[in-house]
């Protein structure tokens, strides 16, 4: 079987059902496929067996170079390499399946990315930021939804989708333990703080019943009594920060980014930073650690008489 488009989806069931693969990162892998395929077909290759590696090599170059003639921006390293990975996989399963006689995109490598330092906020933006949005008498059901979620983010660290997909039951008596669900469907427990279930709170007490239709158990709801998407959710972020004067280019990532950086600044182990956020390897953690570096070095070099 060398069909693409069969060996794709048979590799997606496969990614689906025996990975556990959650739904957002599944949609990506078949948007990038879908990506793959089309090029292939463009170029005039319908059998995987027949694909050479200056064929991925040159996918990778048109990638990075875009076609505005038909609306396609260019491509970023990292956006790039991603898109190779799956391709990859792609590729690798199908050999595993005996579906293809040689692996050709094991060589091809992605382009440099060179090392990025995650977007991160100070203490102070992070404090001005959540305490922007109003938790008093005045207070609509909106601002105190927007308020649980800011405070979940920032004090557990988890992904805007690990904070959407979260039930009521979650919250409700948790003492200062939350169950997340990550990626895969992995579980963990992390501490949330004082401010946070205060914040949560608040809002299942005073804020929910608002919006609530009992169609849904989601613990953040929207103003329909839907659960809070990930998009709506980024949105609020994004206008709660351009009413707290914080100009940096946030996104819910700054906030788990922010976390992380914070931890580490107080002196919390690496591997200890790695198990809150859920990361499989200490190696993804450890970006954080040149972060804090970084801001060593800056204080450093603007405080040192012979810097």
């Amino acid at each position: 079987m060398s069909d693409p488009k069969e060996l794709a989806a048979t590799w997606l069931n496969h990614l689906a059902v025996e990975r556990g693969l959650s739904p957002n990162t599944l949609s990506n892998y078949r948007r990038d496929i879908d990506r793959y395929l089309d090029w292939l077909a463009a170029a005039g290759v319908t059998d995987l067996n027949r694909v050479q590696v200056t064929d991925l090599e040159a996918y990778v170059a048109d990638l990075r170079r875009g076609d505005p003639e038909r609306g396609r921006a260019p491509l970023a390293p990292s956006s790039t390499g991603r898109a190779l990975v799956v391709a990859r996989g792609l590729h690798r399963f199908g050999v595993a399946e005996g579906a293809l006689a040689v692996d050709v995109a094991v060589d091809v490598s992605p382009p440099s990315t060179g090392r990025h330092l995650p977007d991160t906020l100070s203490i102070g933006e992070v404090e001005a930021l959540l305490e922007s949005v109003p938790t008093g008498e005045t207070a609509t059901a909106v601002d105190l939804r927007d308020r649980a979620l800011l405070e979940l983010l920032y004090g557990t660290g988890a992904r805007i989708s690990e904070v959407t997909s979260l039930d009521v039951d979650d919250l409700v008596g948790c003492e200062g333990l939350l169950r997340i669900t990550g990626k895969g469907d992995k579980e963990r427990i992390v501490p949330v703080g004082a401010a946070a279930l205060e914040a949560s709170n608040d809002y299942l007490v005073r804020a929910r019943p608002v919006f609530a239709n009992g169609k849904s158990h989601a613990a953040l709801l929207n103003t329909r009594g839907g659960s809070l998407s990930r998009q709506s959710a980024w949105a609020a972020l994004k206008s709660r920060a351009e009413r707290a004067g914080v100009t940096k280019n946030i996104s819910p990532h700054t906030l788990r980014h922010s976390y992380a950086t914070h931890l580490l600044e107080g002196g919390a182990d690496v591997r200890v930073v790695q198990e809150l956020l859920g990361h499989s390897s200490v190696t993804t953690t450890q970006i954080y650690t040149h972060v804090t570096a970084e801001n060593l070095r800056q204080v450093w070099a603007s405080s040192h008489p012979r810097a």
